[in-house]
């Protein structure tokens, strides 16, 4: 089983902090200098409606239905979470389409092609899918759950889920002993 990032919407407030950290984590020095606003793409989604806020993102589910529909193999399961190989990713968005949280993206950037030479110079659209690594690249762990301000995210460990579900378990028999019986 793998581990992943939830956040409570009971304690969710909207603030966005997740989404920028996300965002300045991912950025190859860790900060917003020289960030352009076209760039800004968190690998998380914060959903706002009247009666919920918080933010989606990747479940890292055992059987990845984006990695099963996934035409060129660029989502695996490594290291106990399902990631992306962005050199195999063709921006085909099938994995958008497959996962059931709306916590995948493909995002489409124009960059320099490195084939072209001389005059020949241009700028052609390279697209990546993007969800949430679990941070990776940080010993820290997920930067969103150390920013929020109000503990809303968690990383729910195999162990955690587990408990959770054994607890669950004894206060229904607990409750339904209290039943009269029939």
């Amino acid at each position: 089983m793998n581990r992943f990032v939830f956040a409570d919407p009971n304690l969710c407030i909207g603030c966005r902090t997740c989404e920028v950290t996300c965002v300045i984590s991912h950025q190859e020095d860790s900060s917003l200098a020289g960030l352009d606003p076209s760039d800004f793409s968190p690998r998380l989604s914060l959903v706002q409606n009247a009666q919920t806020t918080t933010p989606i993102m990747c479940r890292q589910c055992d059987d990845a239905p984006c990695a099963q529909v996934c035409p060129n193999n660029a989502i695996i399961h490594e290291d106990n979470q399902v990631k992306v190989i962005q050199s195999r990713c063709i921006g085909c968005k099938t994995c958008v389409i497959a996962c059931p949280y709306g916590a995948m993206n493909v995002v489409t950037k124009m960059v320099e092609d490195e084939k072209a030479t001389g005059l020949f110079k241009r700028r052609v659209p390279v697209s990546q899918a993007l969800k949430c690594d679990l941070c990776n690249h940080r010993a820290e762990g997920p930067a969103c759950m150390q920013v929020c301000p109000t503990s809303a995210i968690k990383i729910i460990e195999p162990e955690t889920l587990n408990e959770t579900s054994r607890q669950k378990r004894e206060a229904a028999a607990l409750s339904a002993s209290l039943i009269p019986s029939l």
